[in-house]
């Protein structure tokens, strides 16, 4: 039950990318929309106060703010998408028409049972407009319990086939078919039922929100403690996208989540200063800040031999961080040589994030310095706080520092450039990805008599074709299931592949490669002969 339930939330995760990694991209055209209406900057730069620049910061920003009130429908395509396990585009039309039929169910039963409440008392009520019709306000569990029930129908039914007449009736067809009394049904139920989970969940998010500091230390921890498990989505997204990370009304509408909330208020000028829902998505400190004081540490602390290798080995990776807040490769540095050092990293993350709340900062950086100038500069310093932000960000660059020299040295871990003779515990430099790269892509080309594809020496390491039954990639790891984990040569991976760490849970492997993951993930389905998506 135990190997049931984590696989399940696995595949969960896995499938909470699509929907969620794309946000971030709405976010940012959002910020560079608002950058053209910043009247402290027009007044700086008064040859930017155009009506061609300043009516395209509107028409950008205001267009995608509509994304975040329609979560709900992003997260069934994408979730229902995710979990597909064949005909993924199939599976995605499919759950539009059953958003569709269930908004449109609840809001006639709801008509028909006198639930309805009129249109200009919808604040406070607990219903809201979805696509312009009235339902209970479900947020984005709405697309979360709809993208799950679609994918279930969609992988038990999409190869139903009839004979004669029916025919046409099998395949796709038949899972809508399923999926109409089903939605319908759960249209009808979730009108009694939602109300309670309403309460229940205001009720957490209260609790949350009033305990205060403790609260914020542990989200931060846990956010990072779960990186090894690759759950850590599951912690981070109720906050972001639901009212657990707040409610809040900005220019008339009414937004849940913490970065929903936040991009609402970015792209509104009436907003004079960012709500203290922001310290949900406060998570940049770490990333770039306390890492570079990690990988400072563990250079200072490598073997005088090993220094120029630890050199050209870290630069980038800390780079990566600093710039994009891309962090496994550093993480898994010390991961496994040092679980102690991890769990210190995680503490320290929950702590910049309360530092952050007692100073009342609302800068946030949770994709490195470019979304931090994005969202932050532009704003000001009245709405953000962010010179501050700089200033927590140095402070924890030598606590991490400090922190991590002496551990290594109290413990003598063997973090990069300390290894002991034979092991060899490394990232790959930029240098060496590239070579590596470029190898891999004259193999995939025209490999050599007998020399086997990048591709192919990745396959081989995860136990041969017939071991792998799927892969996936997120936005840094190649994630397969396999038939036996015991199978996959995790020194091979890391060895002659990139891979900067190798994560094995029962059938469940995951493949740190970093951002050129999804070239990887290319490479692999070519190779295996399968459809991307497969």
């Amino acid at each position: 039950m135990k190997e049931k339930a984590m696989d399940a939330m696995q595949r969960f995760s896995k499938a909470m990318f699509i929907p969620v990694l794309i946000l971030p991209i709405a976010g940012i055209l959002i910020a560079i929309g608002n950058v053209f209406n910043n009247a402290k900057l027009l007044e700086t730069f008064p040859f930017l106060d155009v009506p061609i620049l300043t009516g395209f910061g509107s028409i950008l920003s205001g267009s995608l703010v509509s994304i975040l009130t329609n979560l709900g429908l992003i997260f069934c395509v994408g979730i229902t998408v995710g979990l597909a396990r064949k005909e993924k585009a199939i599976a995605g039309f499919t759950a539009l028409l059953g958003y569709l039929v269930f908004v449109n169910a609840m809001n006639k039963f709801m008509e028909i049972t006198d639930h309805l409440v009129k249109a200009d008392a919808l604040q406070g009520s607990g219903q809201t407009l979805v696509l312009g019709v009235q339902i209970l306000d479900m947020g984005v569990f709405l697309g979360i319990i709809l993208g799950l029930i679609t994918a279930y129908v969609h992988n038990k039914f999409i190869d139903t086939e009839f004979n004669g007449a029916f025919q046409i009736y099998g395949g796709s067809r038949f899972v809508f078919i399923v999926l109409i009394p089903i939605v319908v049904a759960l249209a009808v139920a979730l009108t009694y039922i939602w109300p309670f989970f309403q309460y229940a969940i205001n009720s957490l998010g209260t609790v949350i929100n009033h305990s205060g500091n403790l609260g914020v230390f542990l989200y931060g921890m846990l956010e990072r403690l779960l990186i090894p498990t690759g759950l850590h989505h599951l912690v981070y997204t109720p906050f972001l996208y639901t009212s657990l990370g707040g409610i809040a009304e900005v220019g008339g509408q009414v937004f849940e989540g913490a970065r929903n909330i936040y991009y609402a208020e970015i792209a509104d000028p009436a907003v004079t200063r960012l709500s203290d829902s922001v310290i949900w998505d406060a998570r940049g400190i770490s990333k770039m800040y306390g890492l570079l004081g990690a990988c400072l540490a563990m250079y200072h602390m490598a073997k005088p031999e090993n220094k120029k290798k630890v050199k050209a080995v870290l630069i980038p990776a800390a780079v990566t961080s600093f710039v994009a807040g891309v962090t496994e490769p550093i993480e898994f540095s010390f991961l496994f040589v040092a679980p102690l050092l991890f769990v210190i990293h995680a503490m320290l993350n929950g702590l910049a994030m309360v530092t952050l709340n007692i100073l009342d900062v609302r800068a946030i950086g949770p994709n490195g310095i470019i979304d931090f100038l994005l969202y932050n500069i532009p704003l000001g310093i009245e709405k953000t706080s962010w010179p501050m932000y700089v200033l927590v960000g140095i402070a924890f660059f030598l606590i991490y520092y400090v922190v991590f020299r002496f551990l290594i040295g109290k413990f003598n871990f063997k973090t990069i450039g300390r290894e002991d003779a034979g092991q060899e515990t490394k990232l790959y430099s930029k240098q060496e990805y590239k070579e590596s790269r470029s190898k891999k892509e004259e193999s995939q080309v025209n490999p050599s008599e007998g020399e086997p594809s990048m591709a192919g020496v990745i396959v081989e390491a995860l136990g041969g074709a017939e071991n792998i039954n799927t892969v996936t990639n997120c936005y840094t790891r190649l994630r397969l299931t396999v038939q036996d984990s015991s199978k996959v040569d995790e020194e091979t991976l890391k060895n002659q592949t990139g891979a900067s760490g190798v994560i094995i849970k029962d059938q469940n492997v995951q493949v740190v490669y970093g951002l050129q993951v999804g070239s990887v993930r290319k490479a692999v389905d070519k190779y295996l002969g399968r459809l991307e998506g497969e």
